[in-house]
């Protein structure tokens, strides 16, 4: 274990690992003075700090006179636990996505690919490593074109992408090109294309589905026409495609369509996309593609960019017969007709359909609709060869028109609107946005950070109604709002404002590599599982999803959060609790903490257990 920043031409010390040295005293401070000289790539200012040790710098966070430091917990309580690193072969671990566990289950329907996560017995509890010369990622938007080798430091899709255009090696970066399978011009020429059929120019498509996404240029694109896709590949044999989207700053998450629905709740995204992801879209009575319509709006719009379009073309390329590709189109248009998806263009290697908007515009001769009347009810449920009604709807668009974005941030959503999240009105909806922009600004007050491109990947643990992501909304940073299995169901009208993010329990591991996420937010989320499972787990699974020298901020009860400040003292981070934005009588508190920059070295974890 290194606990210096020895990555390759960067000689100053870490900005957090100077903490170490200051104390907590200066802890804040110098989260300013990070942001001024470079992020912590070792700047003149990073370096002139060392030497201030008067911590009455502390005057220049501007608190307002409420905003107090809670003491510590009683010093003459048991000290915490510490945890030991894992051995450097747990540097990429994906708990519920391992290769040994996957290859134990079937291969058929891809559920080996699927999430399939340790027993109690089996958890690590020690903290994964980063790889040794681990370095700050570039900022956006230089992370979407440039990855450094030493983060991610797997070359087999520069290999076996060679010709398409995804990925380069040089130096000691890999250089990402924009290119794709199907768009060997880029990306952008290709979005181009789309946009000549799709109105994504004026805000009508926000929010978009990449299956299969490969290393996310597609979304990556997207991302300055201000479009926010989902992007999702398995962990495959083409090693750490999603890792990469995630260290270029683009959203993305480990997963697959198999057996099992998607993780998101049904109407979510304006347009959804399948360029060549290989996904047998005809297999299982078409059942892919009706959980591709289940989560598409309606009046979104799927696009097919790759087989069977274009066989004609291709089909020596991809050694098929002609036989076998025209049946397999013909069979995707008739599944297309049964969802009531119109045909909008089809030229070259692109297709796009539109979803109808409502039943009154859709007149199917026979199908097959599901019987459950809950299609939000997704987590861990078998996918069936079914088709989920639209909306109720008369003569508008089923569930509900939405703004166009960025009006549609603030708008009510159409499922508040119409009463169907429990225990939320039109007028607390309103008050939600309103105390999240004063605890935003709060937070920008402890952390100058926030707001900048220093903290690209964002993740809410316990999202609400998005009121973090729509206070932060920002080309700078992008938020994953996870709505627990066991919150308050409030994720579709999270997706209507405009913004994404997926159901997940966190007594398991989350979707994604280690150090994909610069900051984490936890509202009220160890008050909602401190009967579920142990705190421990969580927190541990945070520090793996959390780059070094990341920053989480924790509000809670300050009983809980007590609670959390113990485990997390034997984690190597850096923590200081304060008062609530409102003053030291509210019993809710703010915990924010900084996890210490190291890295692995050698065989000196315990992957079992932690010391006492």
């Amino acid at each position: 274990m290194g606990t210096k920043h020895n990555s390759p031409g960067n000689k100053a010390r870490s900005p957090v690992s100077i903490f170490v040295v200051l104390g907590l005293c200066c802890f804040f401070y110098l989260l300013g003075a990070w942001q001024k000289g470079g992020f912590g790539k070792g700047s003149s200012i990073a370096v002139e700090i060392p030497k201030q040790t008067n911590c009455t710098v502390m005057s220049t966070l501007n608190f307002e006179p409420q905003h107090n430091y809670v003491p510590e917990i009683d010093s003459s309580e048991p000290k915490a636990k510490v945890f030991k690193p894992c051995d450097a072969q747990y540097t990429d671990y994906t708990p519920c996505q391992e290769q040994d566990r996957a290859m134990t289950f079937p291969r058929e329907n891809m559920n080996y690919r699927e999430r399939h996560c340790p027993p109690e017995e089996e958890k690590l509890r020690c903290l994964i490593p980063a790889p040794i010369g681990y370095l700050t990622p570039f900022s956006w938007p230089k992370s979407r074109d440039y990855v450094y080798y030493a983060n991610v430091p797997h070359k087999s899709l520069t290999v076996e992408k060679a010709v398409q255009n995804w990925v380069q090696f040089q130096g000691n970066v890999f250089k990402f090109p924009g290119g794709g399978t199907m768009f060997p011009q880029g990306a952008d020429a290709y979005i181009d294309e789309l946009a000549s059929v799709i109105p994504i120019a004026d805000g009508s498509v926000r929010t978009a589905l990449d299956t299969g996404c490969g290393v996310a240029s597609w979304g990556a694109y997207l991302l300055k026409r201000n479009v926010l896709a989902m992007s999702f590949a398995p962990k495959d044999n083409h090693e750490a495609q999603v890792q990469f989207a995630l260290e270029r700053g683009v959203p993305a998450i480990i997963g697959v369509l198999g057996t099992i629905s998607l993780p998101y709740p049904s109407s979510a995204f304006d347009m959804a996309q399948c360029s060549r992801c290989l996904i047998p879209w005809t297999s299982n009575d078409g059942m892919y593609l009706m959980e591709v319509d289940r989560v598409l709006r309606p009046g979104g719009y799927w696009i097919l960019s790759g087989p069977p379009i274009n066989w004609k073309t291709y089909y020596r390329t991809w050694k098929r017969s002609k036989e076998d590709l025209k049946a397999e189109q013909r069979k995707i248009e008739e599944l297309a007709e049964l969802l009531c998806w119109e045909k909008k263009y089809e030229k070259g290697d692109i297709a796009i359909w539109r979803k109808k908007v409502n039943a009154k515009s859709c007149q199917r001769k026979s199908a097959k609709f599901c019987k459950s009347d809950d299609a939000d009810n997704v987590w861990y449920k078998k996918m069936e060869a079914c088709i989920t009604p639209l909306p109720d709807a008369m003569n508008e668009i089923a569930g509900g028109e939405l703004k166009k974005f960025p009006d549609r941030l603030f708008a009510v959503p159409p499922r508040i609107a119409k009463g169907s999240v429990a225990g939320v009105t039109t007028e607390s909806y309103h008050e939600d946005n309103k105390q999240w922009k004063k605890h935003v600004n709060v937070y920008k007050r402890i952390n100058r950070l926030i707001g900048t491109t220093r903290y690209r990947n964002i993740m809410d643990m316990n999202a609400g109604l998005g009121g973090l992501a729509a206070a932060l909304e920002s080309p700078k940073s992008w938020v994953m709002n996870v709505v627990p299995t066991i919150a308050e169901n409030t994720l579709g009208a999270i997706y209507e404002r405009g913004l994404i993010g997926i159901y997940h329990d966190w007594c398991e591991g989350f979707s994604t590599y280690p150090r994909t996420y610069d900051l984490i937010h936890a509202n009220g989320l160890f008050s909602l599982y401190q009967n579920r499972c142990e705190f421990v787990d969580i927190l541990l699974e945070m520090d793996r999803i959390l780059r070094p020298e990341g920053t989480v901020i924790f509000r809670d009860e300050v009983d809980v959060l007590n609670k959390v400040a113990k485990v997390v003292g034997g984690m190597r981070w850096d923590a200081k609790m304060m008062d609530h934005d409102d003053g030291p009588l509210v019993p809710e508190k703010i915990l924010v903490a900084v996890k210490q920059y190291w890295v692995g070295g050698g065989n000196e974890g315990n992957n079992t257990s932690y010391d006492e």
